[in-house]
C-alpha cells in the first residue's frame, strides 16, 4: 500500500466531509463548529455552506441515493467523489485510495478508471455519432478504435439503441439520449458510477422505464452507484440504501423501508407523508418463515409489496425466495394489507 492508500472494506467512505464557498471559508468553518447554522453562518459571513460535516459508508455493489430538495447539497456532495470540487475539511476514501491527496496524474488516471459520471444533461458530444459518443472515455484512456468501438456497440444493444449507432444526439429523444449516456459510463467499466439527476428531465413514464432498467442492469453488473435525485419515489424504486439531506446535513441514512417507515424527524415525516408504503415494504420484512407445500409462485426476497400486490388476484400466497432461489418464506395479502395499514394513517382504522 502506498500512503494514499486506506483499506476500508468500502467503495466510498466520506468523513466530516464540509464544504463552505466564499473567500474565507476556515473563518466560516468556525462558526459552524461552534454550533451555528447554515443560515446564521451566511447572514453573519456572506458564506454559503454546501456541506455541514457530511459522513457516509458505501459499500460496494449498492445503489445507494442521495435526496433532498434543490439547495439540500446533494449534487455538491457527488462532485466530491470525483474530486471536482475541493472539501473545505474532511476525508473522502475511494476504493481505499485518498482522494484528497491524489497528486492530478493520479486524479486523471482515477477519473478514467475508478469512477464514470452520468449527468442530468447528458453532456453528449453533437458533433459525434452514438457509437462515437459512447466510445469517446475508451479513446481518452488510448484504447484501439476496433476495440472500442466493439465495446461501444455492446453496450449500445445492452441499453436498447442497436440500430442508432451512426444517429447524432439531435436526431434522438431525451430519453434515447440519457441511455446514450448511460451507455457510455458503462463502456468504461468502472467500478463506481456517479448518475446527478441522471432521469430528472425526462417525461414520467421514459423515466420509469430508465428506473427498471437501470435496477436490471445492476443485478447482472452489480456496480456501486452512487444516484442523486430529489424525487423519493425514485429513490424508494433503485435504492439499496438512501441518505437524506437538508442544507448539507445528514437527517438520516438507512434502509429505503427504514425511512419511510422509521422516519429520524419532522422533515423526514414530510418528505414520506404522501410516499407509496406498499413501494417501500421489503417482502422480506413482513413474511412468515419457512418452507411451504404447493408453491405455484415465488418472489425474491428483496420484492416490494408494490411488486407482489397484483398475483394475489390469482394466488393465495406467493413464496418468498432468497438469492440462491431456494424458498424461506412466503406472504399473504393479508400480511401486506396489515403491514401497509400498520404504516398509514387511516387505513385500517375505524
Amino acid at each position: 500500500m502506498n500512503d494514499m492508500t486506506i483499506d476500508t472494506g468500502l467503495a466510498i467512505r466520506m468523513r466530516g466531509v464540509t464544504k463552505i464557498f466564499g473567500d474565507n471559508p476556515q473563518g466560516a468553518l468556525a462558526l459552524l463548529e461552534q454550533g451555528r447554522s447554515k443560515a446564521e453562518v451566511q447572514a453573519e459571513t456572506n458564506h454559503v455552506v454546501g456541506l455541514d460535516n457530511v459522513s457516509l459508508d458505501i459499500a460496494r455493489g449498492q445503489i445507494f441515493v442521495v435526496m433532498g430538495l434543490s439547495g439540500s447539497g446533494k449534487s455538491t456532495l457527488i462532485r466530491h467523489v470525483n474530486r471536482l470540487i475541493e472539501p473545505t475539511a474532511g476525508e473522502i476514501v475511494v476504493e481505499g485510495n485518498d482522494v484528497l491527496q491524489m497528486s492530478l496524474p493520479d486524479l486523471r488516471t482515477y477519473r478514467r478508471n475508478t469512477v464514470a459520471m452520468v449527468f442530468q444533461k447528458f453532456g453528449l458530444l453533437p458533433h459525434r455519432s452514438v457509437i462515437d459518443n459512447v466510445a469517446y472515455g475508451l479513446e481518452t484512456r488510448g484504447v484501439g478504435k476496433a476495440e472500442r468501438l466493439e465495446k461501444a456497440a455492446q453496450w449500445i444493444e445492452t441499453v436498447g439503441l442497436a440500430g442508432y449507432e451512426n444517429s447524432r444526439p439531435r436526431q434522438l429523444s431525451g430519453g434515447q439520449q440519457q441511455r446514450v449516456g448511460l451507455a457510455r459510463a458503462l463502456a468504461l467499466d468502472t467500478d463506481i458510477i456517479l448518475m446527478d439527476e441522471a432521469f430528472s428531465a425526462l417525461d414520467p413514464l421514459i423515466r420509469s422505464g430508465m428506473q427498471d432498467q437501470l435496477v436490471e442492469l445492476q443485478k447482472s453488473l452489480g456496480k456501486t452507484i452512487l444516484f442523486i435525485t430529489h424525487d423519493f419515489d425514485e429513490a424508494l424504486k433503485i435504492a439499496d440504501r438512501i441518505a437524506v439531506l437538508k442544507d448539507g446535513a445528514v437527517q438520516q441514512e438507512g434502509r429505503p423501508e427504514d425511512i419511510v417507515l422509521k422516519p429520524a424527524n419532522a422533515h423526514i415525516e414530510e418528505f414520506v407523508r404522501e410516499v407509496n408504503k406498499a413501494r417501500a415494504i421489503h417482502v422480506r420484512t413482513i413474511m412468515e418463515r419457512g418452507t411451504f407445500e404447493d408453491c405455484q409462485f415465488t418472489v425474491p426476497a428483496d420484492a416490494r409489496c408494490e411488486d407482489v400486490l397484483p398475483y394475489f388476484a390469482e394466488h393465495q400466497w406467493v413464496g418468498v425466495t432468497n438469492g440462491e432461489g431456494r424458498q424461506i418464506g412466503r406472504v399473504t395479502a393479508k400480511r401486506v394489507i396489515q403491514a401497509l395499514a400498520r404504516y398509514t394513517p387511516g387505513v385500517g382504522e375505524g
